[in-house]
């Protein structure tokens, strides 16, 4: 698993600016474990106002692109009643 400053140096070396804003998403995601870009979103704006859901959704691209973070899409069955398959897309984990 990836550690902050490893991510830190290696968004550095990409040419990434290191914003209070970046490093408080950081703690955030390093800290849980998340189904959405929203529930990351809903947690670091509580630790900063400023941060927009535009900036997670960036951040999140960028650790992707860097291999920090993977896509994940989980399927799941719906109760016994209904009998037909549902889907659900998850964003970000």
């Amino acid at each position: 698993m990836w550690q902050k400053e490893q991510i830190i140096c290696e968004l550095q070396k990409r040419g990434k600016r290191i914003t209070e804003q970046r490093k408080i998403l950081l703690d955030v995601i390093l800290e849980g474990n998340w189904e959405s870009c929203k529930e990351i979103y809903y947690e670091a704006s509580k630790r900063d106002s400023s941060i927009g859901l535009a900036t997670v959704y960036r951040t999140m691209a960028t650790l992707e692109e860097m291999g920090v973070l993977s896509r994940c899409y989980n399927y799941s069955f719906p109760p016994a009643e209904k009998g037909e398959g549902t889907c659900r897309q998850q964003s970000y984990v």
